[in-house]
């Protein structure tokens, strides 16, 4: 059993959240045993020793709800829309992922990446390599991260290289799940990349795996891209919409992930939301992808969970500040205006519960696992002056978002256990 003494953020009841200037987290088992203020707590656990990170201030991890592993490397890749950026980059880097030293050694990369930015928790994407997959959880368990992944699924439309078999894509899939899922801190999430390389046959075969191990995640794409849904409107005739693809074939259901989720109408959103799905909102990349504005007033007037995800590497930057920044501009251009609180929440514990992962991690409250990060605002001279007069917890946290970055997560904890702080790769030529 530890501690450690800062400043801390957590959510309230209401989804509020408050700031206490001076708490003390105690750790028990990788669960939090109580979280309060400092001399509260410090009484019910006197013989607690606890770190002293005063001048931080103490939050919960930001969670990641749709990210690749494998586009680490073509993130900031210039094309014209998703199709061609996914022809004349991804797919063809992803083919380098069959290798599984090459799939290790950039999933230690990759989740280095995560964690220098404060991310502790995510829904991960591997490429249609069973041997990525199999890199990606060893890496993650290492790190006693809690991370759902899955191998892409992608039996047509597709480069060779990446592309898998119907039969043996689901084979693999079950391989996976039967040896990773429910290990340690780690989850399987079934990976039919999105209906246009996918069979009828494969995205049924999907479903089915989905029903016959409980517990398991689904994750895909919609209603990203217009050229993307007219493609998938020639591909699939009878189908009212993208995501009556997905519905008609068994997807559409609770602990389903769908990524972007742009171009829906009423009655997708209406569907989504009975269904217990989520939606994965993806910024950064469907700003520079040229996508289009994910609807924040529609969505909650449907009232469907969604979360914030980089989507790197379509997606900017893994960094969550700007994640949070990018969603409230595009917020902002749709007549909404969302909170810092509210920002902070669709990357946390909104993030948890689009996941299925409420009462686990996101917030940084007894019996919660215990990832959390360490945030500094005196990081950059900016930040420490406009976060240091800062009048209200939304000014401080707002000031974090717009000025924030990979400086200012100082610290994190997984699990219970400190993380050794990751410096910034070192720069040459």
């Amino acid at each position: 059993m530890q501690g450690y003494r800062a400043a801390l953020l957590r959510f309230l009841p209401d989804d509020t959240m408050e700031r206490i200037d001076d708490a003390l987290v105690v750790v028990d088992q990788g669960r939090i045993a109580d979280a309060g203020a400092f001399d509260a707590v410090a009484a019910r656990f006197p013989q607690v020793g606890w770190h002293d990170w005063r001048g931080r201030v103490l939050a919960p991890g930001f969670i990641d709800v749709h990210v690749h592993f494998p586009q680490l490397d073509v993130i900031g890749s210039p094309a014209e829309g998703l199709l061609p950026w996914l022809e004349n980059y991804t797919f063809p880097h992803e083919a380098r992922f069959a290798d599984p030293a090459y799939a290790s050694a950039m999933a230690e990369l990759f989740l280095d990446e995560l964690l220098r930015n404060g991310v502790t928790t995510a829904m991960v994407y591997c490429s249609s390599h069973a041997a990525s997959a199999e890199a990606f959880f060893e890496a993650a368990q290492k790190r006693s991260l809690r991370m759902v992944a899955g191998k892409c699924l992608m039996d047509r439309n597709s480069p060779e290289p990446v592309r898998d078999d119907t039969r043996r894509g689901l084979a693999q899939s079950q391989f996976l799940i039967e040896r990773w899922h429910g290990r340690d801190r780690l989850g399987y999430a079934i990976t039919p990349r999105f209906a246009p390389s996918c069979s009828d046959e494969q995205m049924r075969g999907a479903a089915e795996l989905a029903d016959a191990f409980a517990g398991t995640w689904v994750q895909t794409h919609v209603a990203e891209n217009r050229d993307e849904i007219a493609w998938v409107a020639q591909l699939f005739p009878d189908a009212r919409s993208y995501l009556d693809v997905y519905d008609r074939l068994g997807l559409l259901r609770e602990r389903s992930m769908f990524a972007h989720c742009i171009h829906l109408d009423a009655a997708d959103r209406a569907r989504l939301s009975a269904s217990g799905a989520s939606a994965a909102v993806c910024p950064t990349s469907n700003l520079f992808l040229g996508s289009g504005l994910f609807d924040f007033k529609a969505a909650a007037q449907a009232g469907f969970q969604w979360g914030l995800a980089s989507d790197v590497g379509g997606g900017t930057s893994f960094s969550p500040f700007r994640t949070m920044l990018a969603a409230y501009e595009v917020a902002r251009l749709g007549g909404v205006t969302l909170s810092p609180q509210a920002l902070w929440y669709r990357h946390t514990l909104g993030a948890a519960r689009a996941m299925g992962l409420d009462g686990l991690v996101g917030n940084l409250s007894a019996g919660y696992e215990a990832d959390f990060i360490a945030l500094d605002a005196r990081v950059t001279p900016l930040l420490a002056r406009r976060a240091g007069g800062a009048w209200s917890l939304d000014e401080w946290l707002f000031a974090m978002i717009v000025l924030g970055d990979d400086r200012a997560i100082v610290d994190s904890v997984v699990a219970g256990t400190p993380m050794p702080r990751l410096a910034p790769p070192s720069r040459t030529g």
